[in-house]
């Protein structure tokens, strides 16, 4: 079987350096390249180089309709609007794109959904196993505990961070909401300041920590009359988001177009 041809838009961030090195580390595929904007200064620059392999001969480049051109699959772990246009690619050159950008609003959500409709597009708030696990049994632990059992979303990210609450406390937050039969939009209560008097019966609650270089910490907190269930994920490496994108890349071949999530490439 011929090696799948993979490529990173963003490549020269945290997460497309990790990218890159997966995929060139990875026998079942092929770096087909990697880009930044216009302006970055790392245009030009070796890839091998920028995910610390050494000199490989591929280099960074600016466009990513060439990138989509010569690629059977890319990973983007970009920023909203860019994701937008990356899958309106995706789908324009039948291109699977694997999305881990977060933060979209819901035109631009609408607009990945509307390319998934023409090539696979696996999208995930948070790409590892542990988390996606998390999620199917938060659902359940919501399901089985009633209202009387508050449910509160903590996360702890590194300084740099530019959206809150995180995508991966969202889709906890989603999770929890699945299991008790609500939408997240009626119940989510996201900030809390000065005199707020007491606490919705239902709601689902987050709370957004920032600081230092926390790849991601995340506990969904179930809080009930004289007990409390607490489940949580810590990520210690941000390189098990990047295997787990690679894993969705390469799960994408040979699929039809449609929207899919890591808990179809996990076969949760």
């Amino acid at each position: 079987m011929e090696k799948y041809r993979i490529g990173v838009v963003g490549c020269a961030g945290r997460m497309g350096r990790l990218n890159l090195a997966n995929i060139v580390n990875d026998e079942a595929c092929e770096l087909a390249g990697g880009t930044e904007p216009a302006g970055s200064p790392n245009l030009g620059a070796d890839l091998g180089e920028l995910a610390g392999l050494g000199r490989l001969g591929l280099t960074v480049g600016a466009d990513p309709a060439e990138l989509f051109g010569k690629s059977d699959a890319v990973i983007d772990f970009t920023l909203p609007a860019a994701t937008v246009r990356h899958s309106e690619l995706a789908a324009a050159k039948g291109v699977a794109l694997v999305a881990g950008t977060t933060g979209l609003d819901a035109a631009q959500q609408a607009a990945v959904e509307a390319a998934g409709a023409r090539t696979a597009i696996v999208q995930a708030a948070n790409m590892s196993l542990g988390v996606n696990l998390l999620a199917m049994l938060v659902e359940q632990a919501a399901a089985a505990l009633d209202e009387d059992y508050d449910i509160e979303v903590l996360e702890m990210h590194h300084r740099q961070k530019v959206d809150a609450p995180s995508g991966t406390a969202l889709l906890l937050g989603r999770a929890a909401a699945a299991g008790r039969g609500v939408e997240l939009d009626r119940v989510s209560q996201r900030t809390r300041d000065g005199f707020t008097g007491a606490r919705r019966p239902g709601d689902i609650g987050f709370a957004t920590l920032r600081g230092g270089d926390v790849a991601g910490d995340h506990s969904v907190i179930f809080a009930g009359p004289g007990e409390r269930v607490e489940l949580t994920h810590k990520a210690t490496t941000r390189d098990v988001f990047a295997r787990g994108a690679l894993k969705a890349a390469l799960w994408t071949r040979g699929r039809p177009p449609g929207l899919y999530g890591m808990r179809d490439v996990l076969g949760l």
